[in-house]
């Protein structure tokens, strides 16, 4: 048997009513990247029963983390190929004004203006 790993886990899932999509990131014990997403689906599943109107888009993103999970340990990480500049990636693919963040909001860091609210 292969030595287990943490695995950081994204998912997406619709809530048909409010209009929106959620990501996820979920931590799993597992021994590959197949079986952390085999087992966060089940989970996903029963997230999606607790909820009315919630639903999984079948899509998961796993990043097999190097240590422990702690404070500041990376737990998911993604590259994407983008000729955008800095601010323009950030407006196309994060901060497109549409989002809705935890209890607070995205906030820019102090490195770029903000982007204007949409109207």
């Amino acid at each position: 048997m292969s030595e287990q790993s943490w695995y950081g886990v994204r998912w997406v899932f619709r809530h048909r009513e409010l209009g929106v999509y959620e990501e996820r990131l979920t931590l799993w014990r597992a021994t590959s990247l197949d079986e952390a997403i085999s087992r966060g689906e089940l989970e996903a599943h029963e997230y999606c029963a607790d909820l009315d109107g919630v639903e999984y888009a079948d899509f998961a993103e796993a990043y097999r983390m190097f240590g422990e999970p702690g404070e500041g340990a990376e737990v998911f990480s993604l590259m994407r190929e983008s000729g955008l500049a800095a601010g323009e990636y950030v407006g196309r693919f994060f901060d497109t004004g549409a989002e809705r963040a935890g209890l607070g909001e995205a906030r820019p860091t102090s490195r770029r203006p903000p982007t204007p609210s949409a109207p």
